[in-house]
């Protein structure tokens, strides 16, 4: 059996692993996978003077027990990753997309005035830059507004604290996944915007194709398993949450969207869109030091392991 250690994960962005773990998928490919927990990190308060990413940390959560060298594996929104493959110390590179398709939703308060996106002209929307949902609000938003009248801050990482945030007035918007969306809805915001976002795994030299594919194998498996009975599943998104969080406790699982839960099987970044998102992350002012796409990659790794994963 192999050892792998794995930065944990949140449903909205990590259900098949956390479903191949309990239900023992890992195991069959001869993988004990574990956890490093960092999960006390997502208070980071709403700050109105920072109002790009440049200078403000992408390891702050993800990568960030990776980069202490307590993780071999993490996996994050494709955008972010591609910036801290850049930054990393340890020689992190992506190895493929993960198999969740994530999904988030740029949200008003009850109160706001905007009912549409192109609305959200010159409002401050507070996002947590390198997370993906920061890059899915630019990428929503630059579809109705010029960029000039985009207006962004830096807000925490995590949903409950941006929601809180915007409650208080704070700032006029921001985005959330789930189960923060079905809460969001339930005490009368408004979804402005909504979509779906790849992520991708990035991993040290020590997780090898072979390692990588069993992996995927078993990840695989629990993305059949979803796709076969996804109401099954949808209790992930509380029970996450439930004993710090009483009014996430509150759902039900009826509350819950399933069109809002997407798995599919775990593959290679294709190389087109590879350098399309290079090329729109550069647009943003990020990026400045990756001359090219292929260098965010193993692409030795990537493709010997999703082979091997068949």
């Amino acid at each position: 059996m192999k050892k792998l250690v794995l930065e944990t994960t949140a449903p909205f962005q990590g259900l098949p692993e956390l479903v191949a773990l309990d239900e023992g998928l890992f195991e069959k490919e001869g993988l004990i996978v574990q956890w490093a927990d960092d999960r006390d990190k997502e208070g980071i308060p709403t700050d109105r003077s920072i109002n790009a990413p440049k200078g403000v940390d992408p390891f702050l959560s993800h990568g960030k027990m990776f980069e202490q060298g307590k993780a071999d594996m993490y996996n994050a929104c494709e955008w972010g990753n591609y910036c801290r493959v850049q930054d990393t110390r340890l020689g992190g590179r992506q190895v493929g997309r993960r198999a969740i398709v994530a999904w988030g939703a740029l949200v008003v308060p009850p109160q706001s005035d905007v009912y549409t996106p192109q609305q959200m002209a010159g409002k401050m929307v507070g996002l947590p830059y390198y997370f993906g949902t920061h890059y899915l609000a630019l990428l929503m938003l630059e579809g109705f507004l010029p960029r000039d009248l985009i207006r962004t801050c830096r807000a925490s990482n995590g949903s409950r604290v941006r929601f809180d945030s915007m409650m208080r007035g704070e700032i006029d918007a921001t985005t959330l996944t789930e189960p923060y969306i079905t809460l969001a809805e339930k005490k009368g915001c408004r979804v402005i915007a909504e979509a779906a976002f790849h992520g991708t795994e990035v991993a040290s030299d020590k997780v090898d194709a072979e390692t990588y594919a069993a992996f995927n194998r078993a990840v695989k498996e629990a993305v059949r398993r979803i796709n076969a009975n996804k109401q099954a599943y949808l209790h992930y998104f509380i029970d996450y949450y439930a004993k710090k969080d009483p009014e996430i406790a509150a759902l039900k699982v009826s509350d819950l969207r399933e069109s809002r839960v997407i798995v599919c099987d775990p593959a290679p970044i294709p190389t087109d869109e590879l350098e399309r998102s290079t090329a729109w992350i550069k647009s943003w002012g990020m990026l400045e030091q990756t001359d090219s796409p292929t260098a965010l990659v193993d692409m030795d790794v990537q493709a010997k392991a999703h082979a091997a994963a068949e």
